[in-house]
């Protein structure tokens, strides 16, 4: 019998877990699991509670500033001492208010030092703690409270407690609000400051029991997949997981301690994520850095004020991120002078050959004289202007990222270093790092860990399976989902598809589940097609591929827009980049609603000429994107399309975008030639 492609290939044993396997997961909410421990190397460090090594992080830093938060126009700031002395009293409170063992403590808001302080707090009481979305509607928040049995619920303000007042939660017992005036007063719900003062005068003696008793490799924090299909599952995540994840993650992208230069982070992506969370609380905590809290509308435009303020030494970005300040940079670029223009335009070209070369050499021999003269013409004060003065390290990860934004940054001497990982692996297992970076590269595995293909194909290609002290214990309450993930020997399957290069750089090339299988049978990874339409029509904002059991390939775009930076919904108008990409193709359009729907014959002819050269790239002609149509409105988190980390949510769109969909599909299809340009309708 022929061997099906590695999406439809069983895991060997993998549903039939020997006793001796199951040591390494579980699903009991008091559960215990054998760490993947070794007998050298990192993998041999001692465990540590969440505790040890925060008590650690005060012994060495205890009077550095630990985390800064901005009242009115003055930034205020806490000390290690201080953090650590008011995680404790909001344990004691959790405590008094009835948090029991192994129960969640959910915290549904933006980032804050209320949020920082309930995560810590519910660890150090022997709880969960539990992020939520604040993106969840009230039936998802429900559904995580009732999955973690939920003791308490901390929320920012008055619009997210409405989500929660809706429910009848059996476990319930406290909800408290960090932000704003309480509108009504209700029984079980506190102020912040009314919790606090719960537990400032409790005796220390019930907690350090408490703390004492808790071990490494038990659980202490649950991160809710984005549920993109089915019910989110919660990744349980114990003590050694945060702590050694934080400890090789920080040695392998150099982290300094703050005794020799403390480190500077931004929180503004979401904590309900394992990356943020790996990013702002533990890493920080690991080295003594310091984390800066962003507004709560940093993702509509004042984030860029922030890091002009704070100067982070490292700052992560999710690909959107990215994107909206290459887009916002091409506009400012756009308006200036013919000499300013040429002088980037040469300086950009130098940036990238440099760094291309750089990259290929592993390091600098002698930077060239015109590169240093580039760096003192344009680099510096572009990195001046973005707030990345004094940062070493740009982090892209969560969602692909095109090679044009990564050679955009790049041309301006700022490598975007892509890291690759999951909620069931702590956040990172692959790293690009300043002297190991490939483009479009997730870089190399972080140290102690170790990367598996699993069933390649003649190109190397298979499922990225990992093994290291990062991967998760398993799915609370879920056996059979955990049976799925972790196989017999205890790897984790990712579900992505990757290969290696000849020097060990990993490269994703797909993931199984969005893996398009035409009526053919051929299989087709959508992502690598999506980004190279997006570089061939730079005016194109989002792409989606279909094909699935069928006899071509079609495509959904949606064009570049502006975003309502009240509400993050997509707006009619294009935005300044599009106006002058439009200008410059004869079109006179403004809005995307002058262009959807064919209206705009310059625009699509435009559209189906970078089609027609992706379209010629392709290795067999089932690869070839044979109907296309553009959009009413661009994908974005409110529509629906996207994530919380702006991933394409596929399903939704698929569910969102039937009619059009199905259209594509009714009729014979009409080939695209030189005299036919345009998709038949």
């Amino acid at each position: 019998m022929a061997v099906p492609f590695i999406g439809a290939t069983a895991r060997p044993n993998s549903l039939s877990l020997p006793v001796k396997a199951t040591e390494f997961w579980t699903t009991h909410r008091n559960g215990e699991v054998k760490l993947r421990m070794g007998e050298s190397g990192p993998e041999a460090k001692p465990p540590l509670t969440v505790n040890q090594m925060f008590t650690s992080a005060v012994e060495r830093f205890g009077n550095y500033n630990a985390l800064g938060w901005k009242e009115g126009e003055q930034w205020k700031t806490m000390t290690y001492k201080d953090y650590y002395k008011t995680c404790r009293t909001a344990a004691k409170g959790f405590l008094k208010l009835g948090l029991k063992q192994y129960h969640g403590v959910g915290i549904l808001g933006f980032n804050s030092v209320e949020w920082f302080i309930a995560d810590i707090g519910a660890i150090l009481a022997g709880g969960f703690a539990v992020g939520i979305y604040t993106t969840n509607s009230p039936e998802a928040c429900q559904y995580v409270a009732e999955n973690c049995q939920a003791n308490i619920l901390v929320v920012e303000n008055h619009k997210q407690l409405q989500k929660i007042l809706q429910d009848r939660l059996p476990h319930l017992k406290a909800i408290i609000q960090y932000k704003d005036e309480l509108k009504e007063k209700k029984p079980n719900l506190y102020t912040w400051a009314e919790f606090m003062e719960l537990g400032r005068d409790e005796p220390d003696a019930q907690l350090d029991d408490i703390i004492s008793s808790q071990k490494p490799n038990q659980c202490c924090t649950l991160i809710y997949t984005s549920g993109t299909t089915g019910h989110p599952k919660g990744v349980m995540l114990s003590h050694d997981n945060l702590t050694w994840t934080a400890f090789v993650t920080g040695k392998d992208v150099s982290m300094t301690d703050a005794d020799k230069l403390q480190e500077v982070i931004v929180s503004y992506l979401p904590l309900s994520h394992i990356a943020a969370q790996m990013i702002d609380i533990w890493l920080p905590m690991k080295a003594g850095g310091v984390t800066y809290f962003a507004e709560p509308d940093a993702l509509k435009g004042s984030l860029a004020n922030t890091l002009r303020e704070i100067r982070p030494t490292a700052f992560m970005g999710v690909p959107r991120v990215w994107e909206k300040m290459q887009e916002k940079m091409k506009s400012i670029g756009a308006k200036s002078s013919t000499v300013r223009r040429k002088v980037a335009s040469w300086a950009k070209d130098v940036g990238l050959q440099t760094n291309l070369n750089k990259m290929e050499l592993g390091k600098y021999k002698i930077k060239p004289l015109n590169f240093r003269l580039a760096k003192c013409l344009v680099f510096r004060k572009v990195r001046k202007a973005l707030g990345l003065d004094r940062c070493t390290r740009c982090y892209t990860g969560a969602a692909p990222i095109t090679k044009d934004t990564l050679e955009f940054f790049l041309s301006l001497d700022i490598p975007l270093f892509e890291l690759y990982g999951m909620s069931e692996s702590s956040g990172p297992h692959t790293i690009s790092l300043p002297d190991a970076f490939r483009l479009i590269s997730c870089g190399k595995v972080i140290p102690g860990c170790k990367t598996k293909i699993f069933n390649p194909d003649a190109d190397g290609n298979g499922e990225i399976c990992f093994w290291g002290r990062h991967v998760f214990m398993g799915y609370l309450n879920m056996p059979d989902k955990t049976e799925e993930a972790l196989d017999a020997d205890g790897w984790l399957h990712s579900g992505d598809l990757g290969k290696h290069d000849q020097d060990d750089f990993l490269f994703i090339t797909g993931r199984i589940k969005e893996l398009i299988i035409t009526a053919g049978g051929e299989n087709i990874p959508p992502v690598p097609i999506e980004d190279a339409v997006k570089e061939a029509v730079p005016l194109v904002s989002n792409a989606m591929l279909i094909g699935d059991k069928r006899k071509f390939l079609s495509m959904l775009l949606t064009i570049k827009c502006e975003v309502n930076n009240e509400t993050g919904a997509p707006e009619d108008e294009l935005t300044t980049e599009a106006l002058d990409l439009c200008r410059n193709l004869g079109s006179n359009a403004t809005r995307v609603s002058e262009i959807a729907g064919g209206r705009d014959r310059v625009v699509y002819a435009a559209i189906q000429d970078g089609i027609n050269r992706v379209n010629e790239k392709a290795t067999s002609n089932a690869q070839r994107i044979q109907k296309w149509t553009i959009l009413e409105k661009d994908f974005s988190i409110p529509g629906g399309e996207l994530g919380p980390t702006m991933k394409l949510k596929r399903p939704e769109v698929m569910k969102m975008y039937k009619d059009q969909i199905e259209n594509f599909y009714k009729e014979v299809l009409t080939p695209t030639t030189p005299d036919n340009p345009l998709p038949s309708k």
